[in-house]
């Protein structure tokens, strides 16, 4: 009878412990590309999609910077270089679909030049 709880709790320490690192790992890069985005780094931005070999449009969805999608993290912190580096990098479609472009003429960013950025992408309709 004590045998059973040890290894339900070994199992399940074991569990933590192989799952912990890479949730770890996937939030401090998920927190460095906010840093770059909001710093308008996109060189920065690049080494880092370059050096974990990811491609964004893969991982566009699960990045979310203060609960928001990386594009509308950019147009807060007036980053368009990185902006439009991140459109560049997603299908117009996903750009289309995202309502991002509404949501930024409805923010009061529609001179920004990365919401042209964003409508070109759209229009373009990968």
């Amino acid at each position: 009878m004590r045998l059973v709880p040890t290894l339900l709790c070994a199992a399940a320490l074991s569990a933590a412990v192989v799952m912990s690192p890479a949730a770890v790992a996937d939030q401090q890069l998920a927190a460095s590309m906010c840093d770059y985005v909001a710093a308008n780094d996109r060189n920065r931005l690049r080494k880092v999609l370059s050096d974990y070999r990811l491609r964004l449009r893969n991982i566009y969805d699960g990045v979310v910077c203060n609960g928001e999608p990386l594009i509308r993290h950019a147009f807060r912190s007036n980053a368009p270089d990185v902006g439009e580096f991140i459109a560049r990098q997603l299908p117009g479609s996903q750009i289309a679909d995202s309502g991002d472009i509404a949501w930024a003429e409805s923010n009061g960013f529609a001179d920004s030049p990365l919401l042209a950025a964003l409508k070109d992408r759209a229009g373009a309709g990968d």
